[in-house]
């Protein structure tokens, strides 16, 4: 090693690190920070298996995610040793995660119950029609007061209340009062610091709000609302701030991760609330938009709760401490985002990589009047329709798959400027320049097409992994651990790149209307209330055009035969 390596490893020794699990949807990644600095030093990867036993159905393995953290953790901390950075240094850690993936386990065996119903799932489909049902009007706004949020398939107590009606195990386990409910925060830290054997059941209040037992206005569960889904409290973790020690970690100490035995697990935010927060949106007004799987504008509105007219989510931004006030913000979920990048990968095989993906679509440089609505899982904001489908539009003989391509990414492009739209509407103040961050923002096309299709600036940190730095900003400010300041002096200068609007607006305009035609295509494709046949499933009758071709056709066949023996 060089003498200037070796000052540079020593200089990076010399101040506290902070470190975060950052347990995604498609992955998990351990990384390390400077506390003074912000800078990222070094982190792993590992990607996550997502299974689809059916049509609609979205799940993980708890013991897969819970072996991927201890890969990465192990990953980083033998490259951390290589770059001669002492791991005694690490003195905090922060968890964000996927939201509203909902786990069930058993506190005696600490065993998962089930695989993890992920948060696109679509089974509680009739579910929801079941709740919805029994509302006054038929309203899926009618816990929205206490929630913020609408009764749909995303949230967790749908998919916790499935889990309890066809899940044997896990209705077993909830009446011997073995179950823990959680999310996948939860779940990593209750393993982390012991599991079985005294592990800490907890969530954070930006995880719980997502769950819809959460009020978030006494920022605790409701005993109505657990009555009105019918779930026990007592299954519930502990609801606590975004910033405050949970636990200590316990980890195998033959291992090189062993090093982090000890370490207080202090920082916990839902990967939404962690990216507002590492992109340092702390004042009332500011917004960032997150390109992961799906995509999510966050627009915080300070310390009161602002309910949306337009088809927002009303969710609790963080709460940075015991005794700290929590902020609320505005939210517009996409579902699916880089989802499109993998559907075109894997199930089409038009691309091999998302790379190629920038590459076909600036080949082109336009969609050729394609459109492309891809709403897999239904829509989400502003429509909260679980009816939709994906349809791709607008096709002529002279579509090929480079515009195909081109209208993937305008598709994520034009999800977002619907939000944006609903936001600017709800808050009344539109939005001068959106701040972005997630793996999608990579692209440099899609950046391009954001700016010129939101008609503002589009702006870029140089360090993307936000998500993780807002949970570790979060761990390393808790009390117990002060080893990073929150105040806006000493938090660090961003560098960012920024990408100006380049068409003009008509332009930006026509082809947003024709987009918004192309919605309503895709609208009512499937009916919302789906027949069950007793075990879960959907029965074919569920599908009016399907239901009606058969009822028809076994119409006219007795209708054939009444005939034939009259004759």
């Amino acid at each position: 090693m060089n003498s200037t390596m070796a000052a540079s490893s020593h200089r990076i020794t010399m101040g506290p690190l902070v470190a975060a699990i950052d347990q995604g949807t498609s992955s998990t990644r351990f990384l390390v920070f400077n506390a003074k600095t912000a800078e990222l030093l070094s982190h792993h990867q590992v990607e996550i298996k997502q299974s689809f036993p059916k049509e609609g159905w979205v799940e993980e393995d708890p013991k897969e995610i819970l072996q991927s953290v201890y890969e990465c953790m192990e990953r980083t901390c033998e490259k951390l040793t290589q770059l001669n950075i002492d791991i005694s240094n690490i003195k905090a850690i922060g968890v964000t995660n996927q939201r509203e993936t909902t786990l069930v386990w058993d506190k005696e065996t600490g065993e998962p119950l089930y695989n993890a119903i992920v948060w696109l799932d679509l089974r509680t489909q009739s579910t929801v029609e079941r709740l919805i049902n029994k509302t006054p009007g038929r309203n899926k706004n009618h816990l929205k007061h206490k929630t913020g949020l609408p009764i749909s398939t995303y949230f967790s107590a749908v998919k916790l209340r499935w889990l309890m009606d066809n899940v044997d195990e896990v209705h077993d386990a909830v009446v011997s009062h073995r179950a823990m409910f959680g999310t996948v925060d939860s779940w990593l830290i209750w393993c982390l610091t012991g599991g079985k054997s005294g592990g800490v059941h907890c969530t954070d209040v930006t995880n719980a709000s997502r769950t819809m037992l959460f009020n978030i206005h006494t920022l605790d569960w409701d005993p109505e609302l657990c009555t009105y889904f019918g779930i026990p409290m007592e299954i519930l973790p502990k609801v606590r701030s975004s910033s405050e020690i949970y636990g200590l970690m316990k980890l195998c100490s033959s291992r090189k991760s062993g090093a982090l035995s000890g370490i207080p697990i202090s920082g916990c935010l839902g990967d939404q609330s962690a990216a507002l927060v590492g992109q340092m949106c702390f004042q009332d007004g500011q917004a960032k938009n997150t390109y992961g799987t799906g995509c999510f504008l966050l627009r915080n509105t300070g310390a009161k709760p602002v309910m949306s007219e337009h088809g927002l989510l009303t969710t609790v931004a963080y709460k940075l401490g015991r005794d700290q006030p929590a902020c609320y913000a505005l939210e517009g979920s996409v579902a699916i985002a880089g989802a499109v990048v993998r559907w075109l990968q894997d199930n089409l095989g038009i691309i091999k990589s998302s790379e190629e993906l920038e590459q076909f679509a600036a080949s082109v440089g336009t969609s050729y009047g394609c459109y492309f609505v891809p709403a897999f899982s239904g829509l989400y904001a502003p429509y909260w329709e679980p009816s939709a489908r994906g349809i791709i539009c607008g096709l002529t003989q002279f579509t090929n798959k480079y515009h195909v391509a081109f209208a993937a990414l305008e598709a994520v492009c034009f999800q977002t400027r619907e939000i944006l739209d609903a936001m600017n509407q709800d808050s009344g103040i539109p939005l001068t320049q959106l701040q972005v961050d997630g793996g999608m923002t990579s692209n440099k096309l899609l950046m391009q097409l954001q700016a010129d299709i939101l008609c503002i600036p589009v702006v870029k940190p140089s360090m993307p992994e936000t998500t993780a730095l807002g949970a570790a900003m979060a761990a390393g400010s808790a009390e117990g651990v002060s080893v990073w300041s929150l105040k806006p002096e000493d938090l660090s200068e961003v560098t960012s790149e920024k990408f100006e609007p380049q068409i003009n607006p008509e332009e930006s305009e026509f082809r947003y209307a024709r987009w918004k035609k192309a919605v309503q295509k895709s609208m009512n494709w499937e009916t919302t209330e789906p027949v069950g046949n007793g075990n879960g499933e959907t029965s074919i009758f569920s599908s009016v055009p399907l239901g009606f071709y058969i009822i028809g056709s076994i119409l006219m066949l007795v209708g054939a035969k009444y005939l034939a023996g009259n004759n």
